[in-house]
């Protein structure tokens, strides 16, 4: 009897394009993805056999000397505080947003129609019911865009539908959150003036808004603001694990009220109440946040948000081909078909398709 094919799921946040633009070597790096190159945590074959139908595909411009392993070696310790990178400008950051995004639209030329960049809900729709991966272009922090927003058009033309305006490093448009243990995110000042406008331009784009690297100010800036829902693509339970990069009850409540969703971060240092990697962490530890995120949200404002290629994730998952060991697990623990449908993808695709209208 053949076995049952992997329930889709659509992951709220990825750095593959970093990865690839990392690579070197004499292939090209859209044909290693599409080939499966096995390094990291994600490439095409892989995800067709771990069930990834679609998710968001970060261009993330990264500093000077911070690498995973670098941040992961100052997030050691009872507590920690990583010191933040500084700002970078626009004309620094742009080459590299436009490179990882040539590589994307590269990666759907060469893909001979298993891969699809998305704009709109309809299209999602279609690529999960055909297997087509579906790819949201996202930007995690928006260093890239001036601040006329003059970038933010071409972007948005060029299929941008998903931007956090800050990583964890400040911008123009307001303050990232650091990498701090034990702390909350009020950890510094919000939005900007120019990030207000950021925030009202892409309300009226249809351009969702990433809430998972501001500070607890600017969480309640873009709440004020915002006339959409709120989204935290890859966050955690801060009752759980009291790390600055997790939601508070109260911020969960926000986004339920809003109608909004966030996505189950996988990283071992947001999952674990002891903010450490931690190669033992267990996928029980994600169930935790699950419930709690469930019980704060409702059901229908949760999804997940992996960071694959960009974290260490527990080892009982390993890549994206571990992505059924997680749904089985949510089906042992008692969710049943219809709630794995909504947290494996219909909610991330509802919430978009609410934001882009």
């Amino acid at each position: 009897m053949p076995s049952k094919a992997p329930t889709p799921v659509f992951d709220g946040h990825n750095d593959v394009l970093l990865r690839l633009f990392k690579k070197t070597g004499t292939s090209t790096p859209e044909n290693d993805f599409l080939l499966g190159d096995g390094e990291g945590h994600l490439d095409l074959p892989r995800m067709l056999q771990g069930g990834f139908a679609g998710g968001l595909f970060a261009v993330y411009v990264p500093s000077a000397g911070l690498t995973l392993d670098k941040l992961n070696e100052l997030m050691r310790g009872a507590d920690y505080d990583v010191p933040l990178p500084s700002l970078l400008e626009a004309a620094a950051a742009l080459p590299t947003a436009l490179a990882m995004i040539a590589i994307l639209y590269r990666i759907e030329r060469a893909s001979d129609g298993a891969f699809m960049v998305c704009r709109t809900g309809g299209e999602l729709r279609r690529c999960l019911e055909t297997g087509v991966i579906g790819a949201v272009l996202h930007m995690e922090g928006a260093e890239a865009i001036d601040p006329g927003l003059n970038a933010l058009e071409v972007f948005h033309q060029a299929g941008l539908r998903s931007l956090g305006p800050v990583w964890s490093r400040p911008t123009i448009f307001g303050h990232g959150v650091p990498f701090r243990f034990p702390s909350t995110g009020d950890t510094g000042p919000g939005l900007t003036d120019a990030g207000k406008a950021l925030v009202k331009a892409c309300n009226e784009l249809g351009v969702a808004i990433d809430l998972s690297h501001m500070t607890e100010q600017g969480f309640w800036d873009v709440a004020r603001v915002s006339t959409k829902p709120l989204i935290a693509s890859h966050s955690n339970a801060h009752a759980i694990c009291p790390h600055a990069r997790n939601l508070t009850d109260k911020q969960l409540a926000a986004i339920a009220h809003s109608g909004g969703l966030v996505g189950l971060n996988f990283a071992t240092c947001f999952l674990r109440p002891d903010g450490q990697k931690g190669e033992g962490t267990e996928i029980d530890l994600m169930l935790r946040h699950l419930d709690h995120l469930i019980a704060k949200l409702g059901v229908d404002h949760v999804g997940l948000g992996s960071d694959f290629d960009g974290a260490y994730i527990p080892e009982s998952i390993g890549d994206v081909k571990g992505l059924p060991v997680l749904v089985a697990a949510l089906r042992r623990h008692g969710y049943d078909d219809a709630t794995l449908n909504l947290l494996c993808h219909e909610n991330w695709i509802s919430v978009l398709e609410r934001t882009w209208s």
